[in-house]
């Protein structure tokens, strides 16, 4: 008796839907995700440095304008035209130092604009706009 030799076929699985189906889920998720660059704040970390020596000159460079739209810088009330004048001192003196406007308020937005001028033309390179409280009568 001869023996039979069956040949058996081998059963193959076809993979080629399985990859279509990925890359469609693949290009439909890079299609609907949405691009967005979160906004941070960049933080400093303290140093180990020991820190620098405070010189008394230093500090902002305040000036202020009141609720009649008067600018003053250190208790002088300052014409419009002189404005530039006494901040380009203050720098000259204070280089490295911001400049803090307090205005009421109340205060008419020109003053704030004529201060605002001559601090870009002097070339002051932070500047804050602060409002100062009101005072209860």
């Amino acid at each position: 008796m001869r023996r039979r030799h069956h040949k058996y076929e081998e059963a193959d699985i076809n993979i080629t839907p399985l990859l279509d189906i990925v890359f469609i889920m693949l290009i439909f998720f890079i299609v609907t995700t949405s691009f967005v660059k979160e906004r941070g704040l960049e933080v400093s970390r303290p140093s180990n440095t020991p820190p620098k020596e405070i010189k008394k000159n230093k500090g902002p460079i305040v000036i202020r304008i009141d609720a009649n739209g008067n600018i003053s810088l250190k208790g002088r009330v300052l014409e419009n035209k002189a404005v530039q004048a006494n901040l380009e001192r203050e720098k000259a003196e204070k280089p490295t130092s911001p400049l803090i406007i307090a205005a009421h308020p109340d205060a008419d937005t020109n003053s704030l604009v004529t201060v605002l001028d001559a601090a870009e033309a002097v070339g002051v390179a932070s500047v804050s706009v602060a409002t100062t409280t009101r005072q209860k009568n």
